[in-house]
């Protein structure tokens, strides 16, 4: 399966789709020093640098799956949450891609409160493009990570029979697996090792300036032990 990646960040979703066995062919991503992440981990496969000028002719082949990490600062309850109002709205973008591409799936995420602000329209944009539309808030924790970080990961299929397995299949999972509990500040969850390498401890920044860029990429990146249930999920299917 082949997967382009919009709003690449440091490479969250492309690890995931390594560990699930799915080929990155392209990522889209603006930022220098996330840039250079993405150069030394991935080095064959090319970046496109602003996604208002990526277009179907940049790329041979056929793509299965679209990722993205649109940005959040419109819709994070963190800043002014001017929502589709906000210039730093690039979901019309994306959707741009997608009905250029026309993937067969498409994985989205975003901070929590855009299911309050704004999932609506994407939903809607999906749906009229032929997908079947489905939200999941899924916290950091739930994949054993040590902070509850909260978002939502949209998922969307062109063929609803196939989706609807795919439901299926990770209920049955959850179901069929040996739970443990978490705890962080009085929310419980169950997670499942099922996911390779995850970090057992959280570095964090104090104060030098060559370590902003990192903390940046770190704050802005998916966790890719997410993204990677439901990529596996997909290659299942």
């Amino acid at each position: 399966m082949k997967m382009l990646d919009l709003f690449s960040g440091i490479g969250g979703f492309s690890l995931a789709a390594h560990w699930a066995g799915i080929d990155t062919v392209a990522f889209c991503e603006k930022e220098p020093y996330c840039q250079k992440v993405l150069k030394k981990n991935f080095p064959d496969i090319p970046i496109f640098s602003d996604i208002k000028n990526l277009k179907r002719s940049d790329i041979n082949g056929t793509i299965d799956i679209i990722t993205g990490g649109f940005p959040c600062q419109p819709f994070s309850i963190a800043g002014r949450k001017k929502g589709t109002e906000d210039d730093r709205d690039l979901w019309p973008e994306m959707l741009r891609v997608i009905q250029e591409f026309k993937p067969t799936w498409i994985i989205g995420e975003n901070v929590a409160n855009f299911v309050n602000m704004a999932f609506q329209r994407t939903k809607t944009d999906l749906e009229s493009e032929g997908y079947e539309v489905q939200p999941f808030i899924i916290p950091a924790c739930g994949v054993n990570a040590p902070h509850k970080r909260d978002r939502v990961w949209i998922v969307a299929h062109a063929d609803n029979e196939r989706f609807s397995r795919l439901q299926q299949s990770n209920t049955n999972t959850v179901q069929s697996s040996k739970k443990k509990r978490f705890s962080v500040r009085g929310f419980n969850y169950d997670y499942e090792m099922e996911y390779p390498n995850i970090p057992k401890n959280i570095r964090m920044d104090d104060g030098l300036s060559h370590r902003v860029d990192r903390v940046k990429g770190l704050g802005n990146a998916i966790v890719p032990q997410v993204a990677y249930q439901i990529l596996k999920g997909i290659k299942e299917i």
